[in-house]
């Protein structure tokens, strides 16, 4: 007997050959060769065969039910709330794709009949998983950057107070959906629970609305500094969160500026620095006085304006000097009381 053959087979087998018999323990094969089943040679050949390919699926679905009655999520804290985020998982992943791939070669099998609910079933549920694992972990990646501004930052809460609302309301949401989803490790039963996916759709509606926003308010910042075009958001965020603190914005002027590597500030009496800027470092350490001191005050574009104005006046200022006092001083001397960007176009002049 082939170990394929299952009770419905035996019973098809009488249907076939319209001969009704006993398969039991007790059955010979006299009682088999009785039957004549040699005259019904294709049937009985059919019927092997169709029980060989149902024994393959019934394996594949075992393995299957296996596999993710074991699979389960892991979780790590997000850095700086704590709260627990869904851990990429490539083996998971690379599963999934594989799984979903079985079930579509299972449902245009001709030996599909006797599986069909059992594949429709896992062919739902894999693409339940596979739907809410791929937007639930592009709602957590936006969660995680827009957490850190809307949430980190006192300065876009004020300038955008609609929409930090907006985001607290996520905020809370997304946070419940995360403790939720860690009681539920497992994989299929957390990714198939009623609604979720809608759920997930519409915080990641709501954090589109507060994306767009932030990108028109960055947009604002830009067309009044051109120069912020140069820098990423990311960086534009850091600048516009310290923009009262014009010592710490100093450390992104080489990315605003070719060869401004940093400020000398005026220091107070306990030596401290002010807002006060007196002097420019190139790169290479080249240090080149201000024509006069600028104050870094008020909103971060407004005197990163200031500022490179005084540096245009500055430089401005050098040219006009140096190309007058090109006569008055012995080379040598002369050459080292400039910075070296005007000393050369200054002998250039000349």
């Amino acid at each position: 007997q082939n170990p394929a053959i299952r009770d419905r087979h035996w019973q098809e087998l009488m249907m076939a050959t319209k001969v009704k018999f006993v398969m039991d323990e007790s059955t010979k094969l006299d009682d088999l060769l009785a039957l004549n089943l040699h005259n019904f040679e294709d049937e009985v050949k059919g019927i092997v065969d169709k029980a060989v390919k149902e024994m393959g699926m019934e394996k594949v679905l075992k393995e299957m039910d296996a596999t993710w009655s074991a699979m389960e999520f892991t979780y790590e804290p997000h850095t700086r709330t704590k709260t627990p985020l869904l851990k990429g998982d490539e083996e998971l992943i690379e599963t999934l794709e594989d799984n979903q791939v079985q079930i579509q070669n299972l449902m245009t099998s001709k030996y599909i009949a006797h599986f069909l609910e059992e594949v429709s079933g896992w062919q739902k549920k894999l693409s339940n998983a596979d739907s809410v694992i791929s937007i639930w972990f592009e709602v957590q990646r936006t969660w995680s950057h827009l957490e850190s501004i809307f949430i980190g930052s006192e300065d876009i809460r004020n300038q955008l107070p609609e929409d930090s609302k907006r985001f607290d309301g996520i905020d809370v949401d997304f946070k419940e959906l995360m403790a939720d989803a860690e009681t539920t490790p497992n994989v299929i039963v957390a990714t198939n629970k009623p609604g979720l996916y809608d759920k997930l759709e519409e915080i990641q509606g709501r954090l589109t609305l507060c994306e767009k926003a932030l990108a028109e308010y960055l947009e604002t910042k830009r067309l009044a500094f051109p120069r912020f075009y140069f820098v990423s958001s990311a960086d534009l965020l850091d600048i516009l969160s310290n923009g009262t603190q014009p010592t710490i914005v100093a450390r992104h002027l080489p990315k605003l500026f070719d060869n401004t590597a940093k400020l000398k500030f005026q220091e107070d009496e306990d030596g401290k620095p002010t807002k006060t800027a007196t002097g420019m470092y190139s790169k290479e350490g080249e240090y080149c006085d201000f024509d006069q001191p600028v104050e870094l005050d008020g909103q971060v574009e407004i005197w990163l304006n200031k500022l490179l104005d005084r540096v245009r006046a500055t430089v401005r200022s050098q040219f006009t000097e140096g190309v007058v006092t090109f006569e008055e001083k012995p080379r040598d001397q002369w050459l080292f009381e400039y910075p070296a960007q005007c000393a050369l176009n200054c002998s250039q002049i000349w």
